[in-house]
């Protein structure tokens, strides 16, 4: 395989594209500590401004395995400009704009910039020296968790101190610091894969997805029994059935199902829910319960700012331990470093419902859930390459990461029911239960041990047993 970049900096080319998953990633979390307000700013209810989030999370699914599919087509390095001016656009909408409509195009398209993690990923296994791969991926990948981790401080820092459009200036600066190292530092991948791009299957994928996250993302403000509700879960079943068929049947499909059927990129996906699933339960409940008025009994009335500050450490030591699971990865084998990762996760959601009397405690758990992801999410991408072709790994690694979404989507439902079901009364407040965060702990470190019997479901590999497992 050809590696045009092989007389560039290997060094120079990843850290370019770590901090642009960083900044995608950033988006994630970036108006998290502005939802309280934003009824206020934008004029109107909690109902509709919550939009704001949602849309993000939905463009985001949508675009992910799309934009794999259309670098292996026609660049990748193209497609992540691409996605980085869309952010900037989208960026400077927010920026401009107090406007409920137009903020949710604006966080709409941030959210269609959310393809480049997978689509560095791949780029990295074309462009960067065989030695140096599992490395950089692992690095790459763990930005999905950091960004968001990161996110929230600044954010909370801007809110409190400074008008919050800063927030999307900031983010359209970082969004043209991005592009403009992309076009100077980064080549274009000479592996393609030549074949006509599938309208018809992007249209079904991406009905189909919108059909299914949306009842999971607001059920729980339409009712779980609602028509609404239902009717879109169904009409999900259908189009998605109905897309598989289509996409089995065409000779070029957007996402190949029989390769992505083989066992390992199947159990990998299913374990990548369920880590996705354990991390952003992570992100909902911290934070709530740092910031509850110590009257609860259990809250430490910390301000958004500190809270925040608080998640920090998550952050930096999923981006620390990147290096680690690649090393893991070149000992063990990927399958058994994410076993690894996933088996850390569910321990810090232990040391969680035991220990959370003061925030120290809840920082040193915050940090071993955020070992177990960073180490996790590094070693999935590698599972997923070592059972694709070359020509596919940009729309495998863009179904992955749509995985990793789907589970963030759904514990962001589960855990907000939970919490909005198990609550106290001190004097006007209305706050989960500490009984009720006990419970989003216990799913959440289920959810990270399910993850370990998917990914026992792997092959194992040569690595692993000395000999080839068939998939």
């Amino acid at each position: 395989m050809s590696r045009s970049g092989d007389s560039r900096n290997p060094s120079l080319i990843v850290g370019v594209l770590a901090s642009c998953g960083l900044v995608v990633s950033f988006m994630q979390t970036l108006v998290v500590p502005l939802i309280p307000a934003f009824p206020r700013l934008l004029d109107t209810t909690a109902t509709n401004a919550s939009w704001v989030v949602t849309v993000t999370l939905l463009a985001a699914a949508v675009v992910t395995p799309v934009s794999g599919r259309l670098g292996d087509l026609y660049g990748k390095r193209r497609v992540v400009v691409g996605s980085l001016v869309l952010l900037i656009l989208g960026s400077v909408l927010c920026a401009l704009t107090s406007s409920l409509a137009l903020m949710i195009v604006g966080r709409a398209l941030q959210g269609l910039a959310m393809g480049i993690v997978a689509l560095g990923i791949s780029i990295m296994r074309d462009e960067i020296p065989p030695e140096r791969v599992g490395g950089a991926v692992s690095l790459m990948s763990a930005t999905l968790g950091v960004g968001g981790a990161l996110a929230l401080p600044i954010a909370a820092l801007v809110a409190e101190n400074l008008d919050w459009h800063v927030l999307f200036w900031g983010s359209s600066a970082l969004g043209a610091c991005c592009l403009a190292l992309i076009l100077f530092v980064v080549p274009e991948s000479p592996v393609r894969s030549p074949a006509p791009f599938d309208y018809l299957g992007t249209l079904g994928l991406a009905a189909g997805l919108i059909c299914l996250l949306l009842p999971i993302v607001k059920g729980g403000e339409w009712g779980w029994g609602s028509g609404t509700t239902l009717g879109l879960g169904g009409a999900s079943v259908v189009l998605l059935l109905g897309w598989g068929w289509y996409q089995l049947r065409r000779r070029d499909p957007l996402v190949d199902l029989r390769v992505s059927a083989r066992r390992p990129v199947l159990f990998t996906n299913l374990a990548s829910i369920l880590v996705g699933f354990a991390l952003y339960a992570m992100f909902l409940s911290f934070p709530q319960l740092l910031q509850a008025p110590t009257a609860t009994g259990y809250g430490l009335g910390l301000t958004m700012l500190v809270a925040g500050l608080c998640l920090m450490p998550n952050g930096l030591v999923m981006m620390l331990l990147s290096p680690v699971s690649a090393r893991l990865t070149t000992r063990f084998g990927a399958r058994s470093t994410l076993m690894i990762g996933s088996a850390v996760i569910a321990l810090g959601y232990v040391f969680a419902l035991f220990l959370l009397d003061n925030a120290f405690e809840l920082i040193a758990a915050s940090v071993i859930i955020g070992a177990g992801v960073g180490i996790a999410y590094a070693a999935m991408p590698s599972l997923i390459m070592g059972a694709v072709p070359v020509s596919e790994t940009g729309a495998a690694n863009g179904l992955n990461s749509l995985m990793r979404s789907v589970g963030t989507s759904t514990s962001s439902a589960v855990m907000s029911t939970m919490l909005a079901n198990m609550t106290i009364t001190v004097g006007v407040v209305t706050a989960p239960s500490l009984t009720g965060f006990r419970a989003t702990f216990v799913v959440a470190g289920v959810a990270a041990l399910a993850g370990i019997g998917f990914t026992a479901l792997v092959p194992k590999t040569r690595k692993e047993t000395g000999e080839l497992v068939a998939a």
